[in-house]
């Protein structure tokens, strides 16, 4: 069976960025999509690497052998992919796609020793100073996230009271853990309801009682095709900004560069110099704040005007 979609990604996030020289596809799907028929693995594949780039990371394509250009390979460029080093809180530290699913826990921090092993293991040449950009960037404070995680790990049914929005009274879940995923500045639990006979997003901060485990391990299989972020949106969709306005200090902001649908050189910044460019967004991603305050000084948002608003609440609040 296929491996879960965030750990494919996590796997192959690591395995493309810390690879010395570009590698084939064929050796992709041996070490990372085994059981994969060929059809299937190229479908999953080609959404992998789309789901990447969405998230800003630079998936290059470029000959194995420079003589012959009859083989390409993929890999990370670590200096394209490369962040600023900033120390912020939870709350400003997301990252949208990288800090969803990178956070100081010990469980992660296992899984890509797991995947760096298994790649050593086959032989490859790797690189691992490139992973000192990819360290976590934010915590998980909430209590609820350690025993979700392991559960979701393990594939174990859990229960918890949840409060929701507007509701007096707390209700008791019973739910299949299918991941975890950070968006817009908090922590979601996807999973299936097993009362409702449904899938549902629960917020982790409405979680109210301590989460308990219920039954055996691998007591449930997640949806082969389950796109967590997907069903984030679907089901506790944020309204994104149809238009956003960014300045960006010139050598920096790299993941905004690439989505801009404009992008204005040489403008003046903030602090009355030149060497800032003007970046136009169409269609803002989901978790937009959390990505421009991850950017620091090197990064501020213009429009619209409600999100800037909410850039200055959240620096003025760490201020204070």
């Amino acid at each position: 069976m296929p491996a879960p979609k965030s750990e494919r990604l996590l796997n192959l996030l690591i395995m493309l960025l810390v690879q010395r020289r570009p590698i084939a596809k064929d050796r992709i799907r041996e070490l990372l999509y085994p059981d994969s028929r060929p059809d299937a693995f190229e479908k999953m594949f080609e959404r992998d690497k789309d789901e990447l780039r969405s998230l800003g990371v630079p998936v290059e394509v470029a000959q194995i052998d420079p003589l012959f250009d009859d083989e390409v390979g993929y890999r990370i460029p670590p200096d394209e992919f490369a962040l600023p080093d900033v120390s912020l809180t939870p709350e400003e530290a997301a990252v949208v796609g990288l800090a969803s699913r990178v956070w100081q826990q010990a469980t992660m921090a296992q899984a890509t020793t797991d995947a760096v092993r298994k790649l050593s293991a086959a032989g490859l040449d790797v690189d691992l100073t490139a992973l000192e950009i990819a360290q976590p960037r934010s915590n998980a404070d909430e209590p609820a996230f350690a025993p979700c995680w392991e559960a979701v790990c393990e594939r174990t049914r859990i229960e918890f009271d949840y409060q929701r929005p507007h509701e007096a009274t707390t209700m008791r879940r019973h739910v299949q853990p299918w991941g975890l995923v950070r968006t817009s500045g908090r922590w979601y639990l996807v999973g299936f309801d097993t009362d409702r006979e449904a899938e549902r997003v629960f917020r982790l901060d409405r979680i109210a009682s301590a989460v308990r485990k219920v039954g055996a391990a691998r007591a449930f299989e997640v949806p082969p095709d389950t796109d967590l972020r997907e069903t984030i949106e679907r089901l506790a969709p944020t309204p994104a900004a149809e238009r956003a306005v960014l300045l960006v200090r010139r050598g920096t902001g790299h993941s905004f560069r690439r989505r801009a649908a404009r992008i204005d050189p040489d403008v003046t910044g903030p602090d009355t110099r030149t060497g800032w460019d003007r970046v136009v967004l169409e269609r803002p991603a989901r978790g937009l704040v959390d990505e421009v305050l991850y950017h620091g000084a090197d990064v501020v948002l213009l429009e619209p005007l409600a999100l800037r608003s909410e850039v200055v609440g959240r620096l003025e609040a760490v201020a204070g």
